[in-house]
């Protein structure tokens, strides 16, 4: 499977070759600061895990760099360049692509439709020119069983396909498109064991492809299984930055519990 998302990624970046760097981000909507003075760096080839519970900031980091938002604090780098991001198709032209948890796909459209949602070929110059659906098709198919994924039909509606399978065919999208940069908002959120695992295999094939992979989540066992560097974030700032290396499993979870808090409720509780 890593060899299959290899041979179709859009990236030839040596492995560690910065890709986003932000340094003292911070955004604020008026009055009310939703995060502030955060760090992270994006790398080819590695999976950076950012975790915290609601209101967190996660969302508004995926925001700014999927370009849906702007910063208004700090910088944002994208290839060692300064940028402020005025749209999401700025973004995506730069590689980055966002698979949000709810995925941005259409139930009821067949698979292939939702694989080329928004890129559609057509036969001719647009805007007159048809569709060219035979073509998207095919593409599709081949795109997906070449990746690895398998699916019944290409033209069963993809709103038929488990989460996890949905997930894949969301990450395949972003690969064939040239994306060397994945955003994953809270990718594993509402699936069962097995297809988590899905998910997470085909993370780390991205990985391993050499993209530079941002693991959104509030699960630090499968932060874990994946990444290369983590950071807490709680109340919109950051609490914890580390590599792996410098973690472990119980520490991480123990952090995303409440750390010190939690360790004073317990306290507290016992009396």
């Amino acid at each position: 499977m890593t060899d299959t998302i290899a041979e179709h990624a859009a990236t030839d970046l040596e492995r560690g070759t910065t890709l986003i760097e932000m340094n003292g981000v911070g955004k604020s909507y008026g009055a009310i600061t939703a995060l502030e003075g955060v760090d992270l760096r994006v790398a080819a080839g590695e999976v950076a895990c950012v975790l915290g519970d609601n209101g967190a900031g996660k969302s508004t980091l995926i925001k700014i760099i999927s370009g849906l938002h702007p910063h208004t604090a700090g910088t944002l780098k994208v290839d060692g360049v300064e940028t402020h991001f005025r749209s999401p198709r700025e973004s995506l032209d730069r590689g980055i692509a966002t698979v949000y948890q709810d995925l941005a796909v259409v139930p009821l459209m067949e698979v292939w439709r939702n694989f080329f949602l928004g890129s559609e070929l057509r036969k001719g110059t647009y805007p007159l020119a048809p569709l060219d659906i035979a073509g998207m098709r095919k593409i599709a198919d081949a795109e997906l069983k070449k990746m690895g994924i398998t699916v019944k039909d290409i033209n069963q509606p993809i709103g038929t396909l488990s989460g996890g399978q949905r997930q894949c065919v969301a990450i395949a999208r972003a690969v064939h498109f040239g994306a060397r940069v994945l955003i994953l908002d809270e990718p594993t959120a509402a699936l069962g064991v097995k297809q988590s695992g899905v998910v997470l295999k085909y993370t780390a094939a991205a990985r391993d492809a050499g993209l530079g992979v941002v693991f959104i989540t509030h699960n630090p066992h499968h932060a874990y299984m994946v990444g290369d560097h983590f950071i807490i974030l709680k109340l919109g700032r950051r609490v914890l930055d580390k590599q792996r290396s410098e973690v472990t499993l119980d520490e991480l979870t123990a952090e995303m519990a409440g750390g010190q808090e939690l360790a004073e409720l317990s306290h507290e509780l016992k009396r």
